[in-house]
């Protein structure tokens, strides 16, 4: 694919005031939270908290420049990446259950102010990197709002990628429509048995079927610049868990039939054994993917007619 001209973030192009009307509209929903498929209804302006145990502010675990993430994303000089605590998933194998479930909730952990995460991504543009890499961003879609607006009227001019679980409401993508350049959403698991029985979200495939839809409907597929840096677009995350090729199949299938073949997915191979998954409990998963598994998802990556996938998370094709 050709690389893509060098182009401004997507927020720097919408009219003047519109950041600041996401903000509010989005600060208003948190009333009665409707920001993920949960629909708990708490009043999070009031400090109160629902599943993702999450209140006013955001709760950030840590930040800075990332050398983790794919090539177009990392670059020379690091994704500046945001981690937010906490999650609307409980996910039995996630191997940040530190900071995504075991975190104390509400007061006992308390959230950051917007201007003090505008200050961090400012600070990360100044340190050099490449872009905003929001994780775990579904349940904050407000708070990121809010922190967006305030950094772009003091000078922030990097591309924002939305790194999620892809367990996110229509509703906040919809806020996100002309923000965010790059989503890079995890597409775990396909039937509703695997969903409640390892993410505790039995409705979660059809909130990330329609999410990831959704994000492809605003930014198309993956573009890259000159330097091979994204600029714009989806790119897929699905990690290869041992047993579960099922799942694999049912996912890549619908990606390329219903999504679009142009898809970049990375295929993940580096599941281990982590948070509750252990001899006792949830034994089937307690072991790495076998080889042969691996290689069978990249198979079923190109028979489903995919033909930009990667199982190292590194170069694209």
């Amino acid at each position: 694919m050709d690389p893509e001209p060098i182009r401004a973030p997507a927020y720097l192009s919408l009219p003047p005031g519109e950041l600041a009307h996401r903000s509010s509209r989005a600060l208003g929903q948190l009333a009665e939270c409707r920001a993920c498929p949960r629909d708990c209804g708490a009043d999070r302006l009031a400090d109160k908290w629902g599943a993702c145990k999450t209140g006013r502010h955001a709760v950030v675990t840590s930040w800075g420049p990332h050398h983790g993430e794919e090539d177009c994303l990392r670059g020379r000089n690091g994704s500046g990446t945001i981690f937010f605590g906490h999650c609307n998933l409980r996910c039995v194998f996630c191997q940040n259950h530190d900071i995504s479930q075991d975190l104390p909730p509400g007061p006992r952990t308390p959230g950051v102010p917007d201007c003090a995460v505008a200050a961090m991504m400012l600070d990360l543009q100044e340190r050099g990197c490449h872009n905003i890499n929001f994780v775990t961003p579904e349940h904050v879609v407000p708070q990121v709002l809010e922190a967006v607006a305030i950094a772009a009227g003091r000078g922030l001019r990097l591309p924002l990628v939305y790194n999620t679980s892809a367990y996110d409401s229509l509703e906040s993508l919809h806020l996100l429509d002309g923000v965010v350049d790059v989503y890079m959403p995890d597409f775990k698991l396909w039937s509703g048995d695997a969903c409640r029985r390892y993410l505790m979200a039995g409705d979660y495939a059809e909130h990330a079927r329609a999410a990831i839809a959704e994000m492809h409907r605003q930014v198309g597929p993956l573009q890259l610049d000159a330097d091979g840096q994204a600029t714009r677009g989806v790119l897929l995350r699905h990690l290869v868990m041992p047993g579960l090729l099922d799942e694999t199949r049912a996912i890549l299938t619908w990606i390329a039939q219903e999504v679009n073949p142009d898809t970049y997915v990375n295929l993940m191979d580096q599941y281990r054994p982590a948070g509750k998954v252990g001899c006792r409990h949830f034994t089937e998963l307690f072991r790495r993917p076998l080889r042969a598994e691996i290689a069978e998802a990249y198979a079923m990556a190109a028979e489903a007619g995919l033909h930009r996938f990667d199982g190292r998370a590194r170069r694209l094709p």
